[in-house]
């Protein structure tokens, strides 16, 4: 079966006006499906017909939510169908057990146990549970950057006018000499007050991936937890929670696993699950149960079950292969772009400090009116980003883009560099 047909074969149920249970229970795994392919230019040209993409402008701006490949569209809108038909039978029959299964699926991909992974609607979400419910007393101290994601800041600033906590802010450089620059850093703000270290890890405004492990092994000695903000993380290069040794980790799985919009992963290690209130009170009284951090109400379910698919999409794909892609990608750019006069390209050249996001600035001009021009005279979409230490474009290029695509990128942004 050649590409087109099977996306329209897989798109077929999506389309009916009226669909069976029966119907419903039919659809296999997206890995069951979909062929083995070893040529790599073969792989990245089947992975561009999985995506409906708008014509009018080229998206380099997946940073903020992944699009949807069609292969988990279908299983999500599937997912919707199937709870939509069992309605209240399933969110009390089936609800927990399926949630445990993607639970475990989740934690395996990320390398943790279930019992330390809840599913959350987001990032945000995820790290705002832990924040706000640690046990902070008046005079506590926390540590974050100029660079971390900008509600997060706002939260502590929260928790710091509720409860009299001092924030320590550091400013992270773009270019580090080496990991120890980046750990010192937050070590010289570390006192016998610090409760807990924020850290990115990887940079949301330049792509920066900082060396996670080392920090918390720092910041450990001091008697000090460390809570991760790994929203760009989950789906888009491989790594270990396990290994980092961390105290806290949230992502979004709607960015880079590309699941549909509303999820998202937390991870607590079990040795301090019971120390963090929950934002919602409910009938779990067992502090050990990560269960009782995430409990929101009802919320969309078919969600969480397209998680699963998601991960299988991926595991078609390859992790290692994708996380090659996406540094492939990144450097196409960018090293065409590092020599350039009046360019400023703010993602660190050492390949292991950076995946497939980046970012770059020019000297002539403001972030903002780059990003105008790139869409309105160039038709290329991107983020404009102008705070701490950066100032340029978010460029966070998917899987589905071309080299011909950040071709024209490259000569858009030589030409802007000459105006």
């Amino acid at each position: 079966m050649d590409k087109r047909r099977f996306i329209k074969s897989l798109g077929a149920l999506s389309f009916s006006p009226f669909i069976s249970a029966n119907q419903l229970s039919d659809f296999k795994p997206i890995s069951k499906i979909l062929p083995v392919i070893n040529n790599e230019d073969e792989l990245w040209d089947t992975v561009r017909s999985h995506y409906t993409l708008k014509e009018e402008y080229i998206n380099l701006e997946s940073g903020y939510y992944n699009i949807i490949p069609n292969p988990i569209l279908e299983h999500f809108i599937n997912h919707v169908k199937h709870v939509n038909i069992e309605g209240s039978f399933y969110m009390r029959k089936n609800l927990n057990k399926n949630k445990d299964r993607v639970t475990s699926e989740l934690a395996n991909l990320v390398g943790s146990t279930p019992d330390q992974i809840a599913i959350t609607r987001n990032a945000t979400e995820s790290l705002d549970l832990v924040i706000s419910g640690f046990p902070w007393k008046k005079g506590d101290e926390a540590i974050y950057a100029k660079q971390d994601y900008g509600t997060m800041k706002e939260m502590f600033e929260q928790i710091s006018n509720r409860y009299g906590v001092v924030n320590k802010v550091i400013s992270v450089p773009n270019h580090p000499k080496n990991d120890d620059e980046i750990v010192s850093l937050y070590e010289s703000q570390i006192t016998n007050k610090t409760k807990l270290i924020m850290v990115c890890h990887m940079i949301n405004i330049t792509g920066q991936i900082l060396p996670i492990k080392k920090i918390c092994e720092m910041a450990h000695n001091y008697g000090v937890e460390v809570m991760v903000d790994g929203a760009h993380c989950v789906g888009h290069f491989d790594f270990s929670i396990d290994d980092f040794n961390c105290d806290y980790y949230g992502s979004s799985l709607h960015k880079w696993l590309a699941t549909p919009l509303g999820a998202g992963l937390l991870y607590v290690n079990k040795n301090k699950t019971h120390k963090i209130w929950p934002l919602l009170a409910n009938g779990n009284t067992n502090k050990s149960d990560i269960k009782r951090l995430n409990h929101i109400g009802t919320h969309p379910v078919h969600t969480d079950l397209a998680i699963s698919n998601s991960i299988d999409y991926l595991k078609w794909i390859g992790m290692e292969r994708k996380e090659k892609r996406m540094r492939f990608l990144q450097r196409y750019w960018s090293n065409k772009l590092r020599n350039v006069k009046n360019v400023i390209v703010n993602t660190p050249l050492d390949i292991d400090r950076s995946c497939g996001i980046g970012n770059v600035g020019l000297t002539n001009m403001s972030p903002s009116k780059m990003e105008d021009l790139l869409f309105e005279k160039y038709k290329i979409f991107t983020v404009a980003i102008d705070y701490a230490n950066v100032k340029g474009c978010r460029i966070s290029p998917n899987i589905f883009t071309t080299t011909k695509e950040l071709d024209s990128f490259v000569n858009a942004v030589k030409e802007l560099s000459l105006v």
